[in-house]
């Protein structure tokens, strides 16, 4: 039986999922992962007419209108309120206006398609599924992308600027000798990154390949558990696994074991010399580490305090501590927790930085960045590569993604989002950072 405490955190990961399968283009599922919604592939079936049939009933309700308790099957009520669908949807007309039809309908499969609903300034796609049983009940809707007619860099820069806290994004050209700003908001000022750091480590990783000090297949084993997100805090320690599923693991899904096992095996000097390298300071925390400081005020006031140095000597003085604490997975489950000081901090132009240092560090690589698009399928089909790294807890956002355009451009769209008094609307920093990239495309 499931404590209450348990209990809690389950009810959590379900508001979060059925967020993220409503709105959220992009996920962050817990403190430190961001998860991209993926679309299903396309198959040969014209699908049932109850797809176009509900998709066109959608449209009245998604304007505000009754009819949300007989479109929707129960099991999608339970776990999207109609309170909470109703906000959501207010998020799409604010952006885009009224809903005024459904403008087409792809079938995936019989009982699945991609609905693009046309509203008065733009668009928005959506994965909708349907019950086969009749009334063939909305089981599912995700929304998969949305496009603004007649947007402008000009509009997005100002709608980062005007955020609550600190808002901050950069748009980069990388064909050049270096990064070069089409345009930024705040693109020098360091921001906190959450799981973002985890290309610091996907970076040393690489180095040490490429040295010949490491191989993509050699066989480590896991380390001790971190907190989720991810899969293999739930795995045996000592399983063997290689280097490139830790990395993959790392990024793709943003598992914290894997990245904590990774810094290890690579060397905290180390990561810390390759984050040095893109504007950041060390110590490089684990997700641990940084778990059990932010959990314990002593620690969090202690390494506030310290510079690099006194708190490197912290990490060595209280190891064991940190190896062996009880971290409590509520933890971020009320507010912003030390998000100006335990944290991995680095500005959107370093990011970018980074980010063409990965595009050239080889096909592995840029094929781990790739896993997860980190957006829509939508926008990532408009480009002719599209990898991706965000992290997210209370109170930050932060997403990079590394770009090549159809026509051979390349491109890196950096930003971040934090403020101390309350969390950050994780869907609006996603919608502008697609909008921004979009704009890429074009």
């Amino acid at each position: 039986m499931l404590s209450a405490a348990a209990k809690r955190l389950e009810a959590q990961k379900l508001i979060r999922g059925a967020s993220a399968a409503l709105l959220v283009l992009i996920a962050p599922a817990t403190v430190t992962a961001t998860a991209a919604a993926q679309a299903a592939p396309v198959v040969a079936d014209a699908g049932d007419p109850s797809l176009r049939m509900q998709a066109e009933a959608l449209v009245p309700v998604l304007a505000g209108k009754p009819g949300y308790d007989s479109l929707f099957g129960a099991t999608f009520r339970q776990a999207v309120p109609q309170g909470q669908f109703d906000a959501l949807s207010r998020q799409l007309r604010d952006s885009l206006g009224a809903p005024r039809g459904v403008a087409s309908v792809q079938p995936h499969g019989r009982w699945a398609a991609s609905v693009v609903i046309d509203y008065a300034r733009g668009t928005a796609t959506m994965l909708l599924a349907v019950d086969p049983a009749a009334p063939h009940t909305i089981t599912g809707l995700r929304i998969t992308g949305s496009e603004r007619r007649g947007d402008t860099a000009a509009a997005v820069q100002a709608a980062v600027a005007a955020l609550p806290g600190v808002g901050q994004i950069g748009v980069y050209a990388l064909d050049g000798a270096g990064p070069v700003p089409v345009y930024e908001v705040k693109g020098d000022v360091p921001a906190p990154l959450g799981s973002a750091f985890k290309l610091w480590v996907l970076a040393e990783a690489a180095r040490q390949v490429e040295a010949g000090e490491r191989r993509w297949s050699d066989v480590v084993p896991v380390g001790p558990p971190s907190l989720p997100s991810g899969i293999l805090q739930n795995w045996p320690v000592g399983t063997p696994v290689t280097v490139q599923t830790l990395a993959t693991l790392m990024i793709s899904i943003s598992d914290n074991t894997a990245t904590d096992t990774l810094v290890t095996l690579l060397g905290r000097g180390r990561v810390d010399a390759m984050a040095a390298r893109f504007g950041a300071s060390g110590p490089v925390l684990t997700t641990r580490e940084a778990f059990v400081i932010k959990s314990d005020a002593a620690l969090t006031a202690a390494w506030t305090r310290g510079d690099a140095d006194a708190r490197r000597a912290l990490l060595i003085a209280q190891g064991d501590r940190i190896a062996g604490a009880a971290i409590d997975p509520l933890m971020f489950s009320a507010r912003p927790l030390a998000i100006e000081s335990v944290e991995w901090f680095a500005a959107p132009r370093d990011m970018a930085r980074l980010l063409a240092h990965l595009r050239d560090a080889g096909p592995v690589v840029r094929g781990i960045l790739a896993v997860n698009h980190g957006v829509d399928p939508t926008t990532a089909g408009r480009f002719d590569y599209l990898g991706f790294k965000g992290g997210s807890e209370p109170g930050v956002i932060a997403l990079n993604l590394l770009a090549r355009t159809k026509a051979g451009r390349w491109y890196a769209v950096t930003g971040a989002w934090h403020r101390t008094d309350a969390g950050v609307d994780e869907a609006q920093f996603v919608a502008l950072m697609t909008r921004a990239l979009a704009r890429v495309a074009e």
